[in-house]
């Protein structure tokens, strides 16, 4: 395990499960909850964040990252911030959940993806929707979407339905056992 690894994934215990009754927004209960975005949003974790997805997505030929906002943001910003640091050039992109009614009306902000080869984040998926829900915005932005990737798999179906709906590979950096709660 890398040094950036091993140290998010002492962040993520650290800082992002807690314990107790949730739910879910997939309507599914579970004994905890992983905020990911006590990780993502952090000074000290979200640099890790960007390395470690990096790491994680290296097999990938892509040159702009994004997905649905609100989870996806925090995610592609790190990642585009750790290529800078390795002399790449990665473009950030976020997906809302519907046109803006005003201005240039459009769904997805920031840098142009069509024509591009791009990936789409999430932080933790239950469902696989919100990641769904990108990857479809995405192609019909005129991207070609190479692979959904997330920070922690919670091993709930998430991965079968993207590989089986969007039909490209879904990779992620930790299991679920990795974080005690298998």
């Amino acid at each position: 395990m890398s040094e950036a690894r091993e140290a998010l994934l002492g962040q993520i215990k650290d800082k992002a499960v807690i314990h107790g009754k949730v739910t879910l927004s997939s309507g599914m209960e579970a004994d905890y909850y992983i905020d990911l975005r006590r990780v993502t949003l952090d000074g000290t974790a979200a640099p890790l964040v960007g390395q470690v997805m990096l790491d994680t997505t290296a097999e990938f030929d892509f040159d702009a990252v994004g997905g649905l906002t609100m989870g996806a943001d925090p995610v592609a910003t790190a990642m585009l911030h750790a290529a800078a640091a390795r002399g790449k050039t990665l473009d950030a992109f976020v997906v809302r959940k519907a046109a803006k009614a005003h201005g240039l009306q459009r769904r997805i902000e920031g840098a142009d993806i069509k024509g591009r080869r791009v990936l789409v984040v999430e932080d933790t998926s239950t469902t696989g929707g919100s990641p769904l829900t990108a990857v479809e915005a995405v192609r019909e932005a005129g991207a070609e979407v190479v692979a959904v990737a997330t920070i922690v798999d919670r091993a709930t179906g998430a991965a079968e339905k993207i590989s089986e709906t969007a039909g490209v590979p879904y990779v992620y950096a930790y299991a679920i056992d990795e974080l005690g709660l298998a």
